[in-house]
């Protein structure tokens, strides 16, 4: 999700020890090798499709893996949110990694905001995102903006250990968030709420994620995004005009099918003519966060754009331009 500022701590703070005491008890075994391999990377799910740690879906009922039941703490320091809860992992990198530099411009990170605690960490951890570059310390809480260039470079021997939550978040969580103080800014009397170990809590997860077929309104919000990240050039006319087809078929077909699904295959005609015409290298636009436009226009939007009638909802293509993980 693009944020005002690169990191942004919010106010609350966690037994650092006391979590990694709990993800220590779940042993080796629970931990797998990152989606996209990279290399000293690995994690351990704790919501996923259906609850399922071996399902790496984006689309589906989300629900705690039987490794986040056997941690009451981890599912309250999750509950403090006050957030609806998406895919979220335990994140590890080894001594002397890095995770890339890279943008998430993947549908599911548009409208989700990543959350961080680090649970194990070294003061020479660095977190970096556009300009800025900091420290997550162990037991603070952190949200940042993932339209930004990013990545975390780890010079230490030992693992760091973080709690990484995506959610749309909610009433509650934006409340929080309010509440917040960005990583530039000394805030006078700024506090933290302590939320300690001992009983647990729940918290209400997603059931709806990724959609059969994007609104008009949710496909006019994302170009907005595109094209108002995109610097002035030349190019940005045509780009505007294949956009401005597609809006318009899209609500013609919206107010005629809606979601149903014998309205598809004219969505996904529509679809069609319009990566037609965008579809030329002459035509690319570099965005500010050095992203090509087509890239990030295929991830964002012609990924999710309209599913198959007859694909489940818990595939984890949901798209037929494909998904890229980088979390």
């Amino acid at each position: 999700m693009k944020l005002q500022f690169p990191f942004i701590q919010l106010p609350l703070s966690f037994d650092a020890p006391a979590l990694a005491a709990e993800i220590a008890a779940l042993g080796e075994g629970a931990w797998k090798p990152h989606p996209n391999h990279l290399p000293g990377n690995s994690m351990l799910p704790l919501v996923s499709v259906g609850g399922d740690a071996d399902n790496e879906a984006f689309a589906g009922p989300m629900l705690p893996t039987p490794a986040l039941e056997r941690c009451p703490y981890l599912r309250k320091t999750i509950a403090s949110f006050g957030a609806v809860v998406g895919r979220s992992r335990l994140m590890r990198l080894a001594g002397q990694a890095e995770v890339t530099r890279h943008v998430d411009t993947g549908y599911y990170w548009a409208e989700r905001t990543r959350v961080h605690v680090p649970i194990v960490t070294q003061p020479t951890v660095r977190f970096e995102c556009g300009d800025a570059a900091i420290n997550m310390g162990e037991g603070e809480c952190w949200i940042f903006d993932t339209w930004r260039q990013h990545r975390v470079l780890n010079d230490a021997r030992e693992s760091r250990i973080h709690l990484v939550v995506d959610t749309v978040g909610g009433a509650e969580f934006w409340n929080l968030v309010a509440r917040g103080k960005p990583h530039h800014l000394a805030i006078p009397g700024w506090t933290q709420d302590r939320i300690a170990p001992g009983g647990s809590a729940d918290f209400a997860c997603e059931s709806n994620n990724v959609p059969a077929v994007m609104t008009p309104w949710e496909l006019n919000t994302h170009f907005g995004l595109l094209f108002g990240e995109s610097p002035d050039h030349p190019n940005n006319v045509l780009l505007r005009g294949a956009a401005q087809r597609l809006l318009r078929a899209w609500r013609g077909l919206w107010a005629q099918h809606g979601e149903a699904p014998e309205g598809r295959a004219a969505f996904r005609d529509a679809l069609h003519r319009f990566m037609d015409e965008v579809h030329d290298p002459g035509l690319d636009v570099v965005l500010r966060n050095d992203v090509d436009w087509y890239t990030a226009m295929l991830t964002l939007v012609a990924s999710n754009a309209v599913r198959d009638a007859d694909a489940p909802v818990t595939t984890s293509n949901t798209g037929e331009y494909g998904v890229v993980d980088r979390a």
